[in-house]
């Protein structure tokens, strides 16, 4: 097992699962909605994408008008991003040999 920066990278390179639920019986409530965990009280805050190239994934989210919650260049956590889905769930996207 690596250590140090180096487990941080193999981390983002391992496969993983996404589980997507459903909430039956919610669909019939007209008052029903989601909280996104961002906001208080905090929870689920986001899911995360490696990528390839994350130039290449910025420059196709610009093209695309995809909303930007946090650049790659923007505040101290520099080459990672997060962008809102058309719900406003963040999604970090990060490209694996660029962590640690």
């Amino acid at each position: 097992m690596p250590a140090g920066d180096d487990l941080e990278i193999f981390a983002f390179r391992q496969r993983g699962i996404l589980e997507l639920t459903h909430n039956y019986g919610t669909e019939t409530k007209a008052d029903f909605s989601y909280h996104d965990g961002n906001g208080e009280p905090q929870g689920f805050g986001h899911i995360c994408f490696s990528v390839p190239s994350l130039d290449e994934a910025v420059a196709w989210f610009d093209k695309n008008n995809v909303e930007f919650k946090k650049r790659p260049e923007d505040g101290s956590m520099k080459n990672i991003a997060f962008i809102k889905d058309v719900d406003g769930y963040w999604i970090e996207i990060v490209q694996a040999d660029l962590m640690g």
